[in-house]
């Protein structure tokens, strides 16, 4: 049988394998660190929970506006003025069921067949799979800690080409952890702009910053398509919900594409969504974010003393990016190996790097400090015997 070509440029997520895996060793009685997904021990937060609750029980149950509870995309542009200082109108909001609601509708929008998209390499896949199944050329620039594991306004500049249509940048990102400050991403937006270009950036894991404060490129222009999630900083993973962005011309094609992709995002985790905002959230959800602190410094500890942190600390999501090349040139082979022989679970470097990823592995500090200290400890066995 034949499919179409396209899929064929969607690499497998080898993480989902690796998780099937731990969690088949788990179910067979041993102790397993999870430290392979990106999703922290945390439960959705009370407030959301009975919200959801609630909107359930009053039957809020049928389709939402395409581009989601007019409530809502008030809630977040507001979220954008209070914490960001951007002036956002909530008529550039766009609900979504997930980020990769978000980015379906971007990449349809933004680019096709014979255009080219800049992005950072390593970086989170199905980045790049959005863009190759709307027929774009993905060209991946490799970083590292020159330009602090971002992709910066010179490399932009050096990499752009003709056909290049749009510039991907994420910060925090996935899987380093690292982030761009103001200045750096208002030259990357000039630079793009300069040339014609788009700019969409993966603000996902924004709010989880431990070093330097969380930031918008929203705050310094209104012509980047932002986009972003309830899943990360908000602790609402299977709610399946995310928003996307926009430039105020951009709205109405993408409302075009929402309603034709996939109607609306789940109306009850709107409404749940909604309590995301409270006083009484935010102060739990800060909460968080400091605990999630203390677990990377915790981790960063463990791995100097065996000589694997990384040269520059992230600065924010819940991930380390770690060189295993004194170990290893087959990193998929070493999370295995990791996993059947001391019971920990993290991610080959290969799901996110096209360069260099054979001897990366991401470990995600998603679990509390003493079991962090256990895996330091069982990895620690592991390389003495390498």
């Amino acid at each position: 049988m034949s499919w179409n070509p396209r899929v064929d440029r969607v690499a497998p997520f080898r993480v989902m394998s690796l998780l099937e895996a731990a969690q088949a060793r788990e179910a067979a009685g041993h102790d397993v660190i999870h430290l392979e997904v990106g999703e922290p021990d945390f439960a959705t937060p009370e407030p959301v929970v009975a919200a959801g609750q609630a909107a359930l029980a009053a039957g809020l149950t049928r389709y939402s506006p395409a581009a989601g509870l007019p409530a809502l995309r008030e809630a977040i542009a507001g979220h954008y003025g209070e914490h960001f200082g951007a002036d956002v109108d909530p008529r550039r909001v766009l609900v979504t069921p997930g980020a990769s609601g978000a980015l379906l509708l971007a990449s349809q929008l933004l680019v096709g067949p014979g255009d080219r998209v800049l992005m950072a390499d390593p970086n989170y896949p199905c980045n790049r799979h959005f863009m190759a199944l709307a027929g774009a050329e993905v060209d991946t620039v490799p970083i590292g800690p020159q330009s602090g594991w971002q992709l910066d306004a010179n490399l932009v500049a050096r990499h752009w080409q003709d056909a290049t249509r749009l510039a991907m940048l994420a910060t925090p990102s996935n899987p380093t952890g690292h982030m761009l400050d103001a200045a750096q991403l208002k030259a990357v937006a000039d630079t793009v702009a300069a040339r014609g270009g788009h700019l969409l950036v993966d603000e996902i894991y924004q709010g989880l910053s431990y070093d330097i404060a969380p930031l918008s490129v929203a705050s310094l222009t209104a012509d980047a398509f932002v986009v972003n999630s309830f899943s990360k900083y908000f602790g609402m993973t299977g709610w399946r919900l995310g928003w996307l962005l926009a430039p105020q011309a951009a709205v109405e094609p993408l409302t075009r594409l929402a309603q034709n992709v996939f109607l609306a995002a789940p109306t009850p985790a709107q409404h749940a969504a909604l309590a995301a905002f409270t006083p009484e959230c935010r102060a739990l959800l800060e909460a968080r974010r400091s605990e999630l602190g203390r677990r990377r410094d915790a981790l960063l500890a463990g791995l100097a003393r065996l000589g694997l942190a990384p040269s520059l600390p992230p600065q924010g999501a819940f991930y380390l990016w770690l060189d295993i090349s004194r170990y290893s040139r087959d990193s998929q082979a070493f999370c295995q190996r990791l996993l059947e022989e001391e019971n920990v679970a993290i991610t080959p470097g290969i799901d996110f790097a096209v360069t260099g990823g054979e001897y990366h592995v991401r470990i995600a500090f998603t679990t509390g400090i003493e079991r962090l200290e256990e895996a330091v400890s069982r990895l620690e066995r592991f390389l003495a015997r390498q």
